[in-house]
C-alpha cells in the first residue's frame, strides 16, 4: 500500500523512534558491564563487499601532489561557481584518499587493511557508490568502488544522474555535479562487535571519511557539498543494494558542470531494473538488531516533495540557530591560531596517509597554538544541505583540558563565532576524563579531550528522525577534521565512545539537556599506533 506524502512526512517528523534508538544505545558503567557479547571471530565479517561475477577495473595508481597544506583544504571550500569536472586520475585520487586501503598490518590469525579515514573498530562498514556523467577517461555509469583491487565495478551503465536529482529533491549541487559519490552503510559489519550502536556509528565512520573527501576535493579544486536529504528508496533501488543489510546514508555531490548530460534518464526512479547481483556473504551467520532498521525506516524520506520541504527546515527563519551559545560567563581565553603563513605546510595527501589512531598518549603537553589551531581549522564550515550558511553547526564543542602550555587545566566551551575558549570550571581532571571516556587510559592521558555535544530537542523539531544522521553525520565530519588538523601538527588523535549521561553531567550546568554525540582525544603519541 502506497503512502502519502503527508503521512510519509508525519512519520520522520514524530521523533519518538529517535530518542527511543538513543536512550536504548546508551553506554553506561552499568550496561558495559551486564552485557555479556564477546567477539566471535570465527563468524568475524568480510572487510570488503564482493561481487560474485562482476570483475574490477584497476584505477590508476599514481597520485597527483596537489602541493596544499592539510590546514587549508580542510578548512576551505570551492565556490560552486568554479566549473570543475574531475578525469579518472582525480576520481582514482578522491577514492584512495578517503576509503582506500593505506597499510596493512598482519596479527595471529589474520590481516586488518587500514584505509585513510579513521573507523570504528577498523571495521569499515562504508561502501562508496559512483553515479556520473562522461568524464575524461571514465564512462557515464553507476559504480561500486573496490578499495581491495582499487578499482571500480560497474553496476550499470549511462548517465543516471536525473535520477538522482529526482531523489536528491532538485538539489542544486546534485544537478550540476559531474560526479556524486553515494556512502552506504552495512549493518553487520560493524553491528559484529558494536551491536546496536553500530547506527551511530554510521554517522562516525562516514563523517570521518567525509572529512577527507572534502579536504582532498578542495586541494583538487573542486566543489563539493554534502547531501543528506534524499528520497532512500530510489537511491538505494539505483545501487541495487539489499535494503535489510545495507543502505545510503549520505552523498557528496562533486564539481560543477552547467547543467546535466542531454544523455536520457530512465522516465522515472520505479522503473529501474534490479540487477541481482549475487555478493559474497559476509559470514556465515548475521546477527541481527532490529532498532537499526526502525530508526532507518522513521528516519527515511519518501517523495522528492518530502525532500525539498525538509531540506527547507536547514535555512528557515522561522528556526532558532540550532548550536548557539550564550555569551560566555566565565574567564575567556582567546585563540592563539597559527597564520597561513606559519602553519605546517605537508600537504593533504601526506599528512592523510600519515594518519593512524593513537593507542597510547604520552602526558606531556601540547602548546595553545597548536589547540587553537585545531579547533580554528576543523570548525569553518560544511557545504551540506541540512546546515544553513556557512559556519553553522549542530554539534557545540566541549573541552577538557589537561597538558596544553598557557592554559589553565579545566573544562571549558568553545566559541566558534568569539574564537575563544570559555573557561567552566579549573582543576586537574584526567581521572574523571578517563572514566568519562569509557574507563580507558586514552582520554586520560591526552592532552585535551574534546566532546560533541548537541540540543537534540530543536533538531529533531526542524527535521524529524532523520536529524539524528545529520548530527552524528557532522560530528564524524568534524571529527575527522579534528584529526587532520592534529596530524598535519605533528599531534595524534584517537576517537573514543563513552558513558553517555555521564558526559552530560559532567559539563553540566552548562551543558544541561544537551546528549552526547562523538569524542576525539588529542595529544602527543608514543609510536602505537593502528
Amino acid at each position: 500500500m502506497l503512502r502519502t506524502t503527508h503521512c510519509a512526512m508525519a512519520e520522520n517528523m514524530n521523533s519518538k523512534i529517535a530518542w527511543s534508538y538513543h536512550n536504548a544505545t546508551k553506554h553506561s558503567y552499568a550496561s558495559i558491564r551486564t552485557n555479556p557479547h564477546f567477539l566471535d571471530f570465527a563468524n568475524q565479517p568480510l572487510p570488503f563487499k564482493i561481487y560474485a561475477g562482476l570483475q574490477p577495473s584497476r584505477l590508476p595508481g599514481e597520485m597527483r601532489q596537489t602541493g596544499v597544506a592539510a590546514l587549508s583544504a580542510i578548512s576551505e571550500s570551492i565556490p560552486a561557481q568554479n566549473r570543475a569536472a574531475p578525469d579518472l586520475a582525480k576520481v582514482a585520487q578522491l577514492l584512495y584518499l578517503s576509503a582506500g586501503i593505506t597499510r596493512q598490518r598482519k596479527y595471529p590469525g589474520g590481516e586488518i587493511f587500514f584505509r585513510a579515514a579513521a573507523c570504528t573498530g577498523a571495521l569499515y562498514e562504508v561502501e562508496l557508490y559512483l553515479v556520473c556523467g562522461e568524464l575524461a577517461d571514465l564512462q557515464a555509469g553507476v559504480y561500486h568502488f573496490a578499495p581491495a583491487e582499487f578499482g571500480l565495478r560497474r553496476l550499470r551503465s549511462g548517465d543516471y544522474r536525473g535520477v538522482l536529482l529526482e531523489a536528491a529533491g532538485g538539489e542544486s549541487a546534485v544537478a550540476h555535479a559531474p560526479l556524486t559519490i553515494v556512502c552506504t552503510c552495512t549493518y553487520w559489519r560493524n553491528a559484529w562487535k558494536y551491536q546496536a550502536r553500530t547506527y551511530r556509528h554510521f554517522g562516525w565512520d562516514n563523517g570521518t571519511l567525509l572529512a577527507n573527501l572534502l579536504a582532498v576535493a578542495a586541494a583538487l579544486a573542486l566543489p563539493a557539498k554534502v547531501v543528506c536529504g534524499f528520497v532512500d528508496a530510489t537511491v538505494n533501488r539505483l545501487l541495487d543494494v539489499d535494503s535489510q543489510r545495507e543502505v545510503a546514508f549520505s552523498m557528496a555531490a562533486l564539481g560543477y558542470v552547467s547543467e546535466l548530460s542531454s544523455q536520457p534518464a530512465p522516465q522515472s526512479p520505479a522503473e529501474i531494473s534490479a540487477l541481482a547481483l549475487e555478493t559474497v556473504p559476509l559470514s556465515r551467520l548475521e546477527i541481527d538488531y532490529p532498532i537499526m532498521r526502525e530508526m532507518q525506516a522513521a528516519s527515511s524520506l519518501h517523495s522528492a516533495e518530502e525532500v525539498a520541504t525538509w531540506r527547507g527546515r536547514a535555512v528557515s527563519s522561522g528556526f532558532p540557530p540550532l548550536a548557539s551559545i550564550p555569551p560566555p560567563k566565565g574567564a575567556i581565553v582567546p585563540l592563539q591560531v597559527l597564520s597561513d603563513a606559519e602553519i605546517p605546510r605537508d600537504t593533504i595527501e601526506q599528512v592523510i596517509l600519515r594518519r593512524g589512531s593513537s593507542r597510547k598518549f604520552a602526558r606531556t603537553p601540547i602548546s595553545l597554538a597548536q589547540l587553537s589551531t585545531m579547533l580554528n581549522r576543523a570548525t569553518q564550515g560544511i557545504n551540506a544541505d541540512f546546515l544553513g550558511p556557512l559556519g553553522s553547526q549542530l554539534n557545540q564543542l566541549y573541552v577538557i583540558v589537561h597538558a596544553v602550555e598557557g592554559l589553565d587545566s579545566g573544562t571549558y566551551v568553545f566559541h566558534r563565532d568569539r574564537g575563544l575558549l570559555e573557561c567552566l570550571r579549573r582543576g586537574d581532571f584526567r581521572a574523571q576524563a578517563g572514566h568519562l571516556g569509557l574507563d580507558q587510559e586514552l582520554s586520560a592521558d591526552a592532552a585535551v579531550d574534546i566532546f560533541f555535544l548537541a540540543d537534540l530537542r530543536p533538531i529533531f523539531e526542524r527535521f524529524g528522525n532523520r536529524g539524528y544522521r545529520a548530527v552524528q553525520l557532522e560530528a564524524g565530519i568534524l571529527g575527522g577534521k579534528l584529526y587532520l588538523a592534529a596530524y598535519a601538527q605533528r599531534i595524534g588523535a584517537t576517537g573514543l565512545t563513552f558513558y553517555d549521561d555521564d558526559v552530560t553531567q559532567f559539563f553540566s550546568p552548562h551543558a544541561e539537556g544537551k546528549s552526547a554525540i562523538f569524542l576525539v582525544a588529542a595529544g602527543n603519541s608514543i609510536k602505537q599506533e593502528t
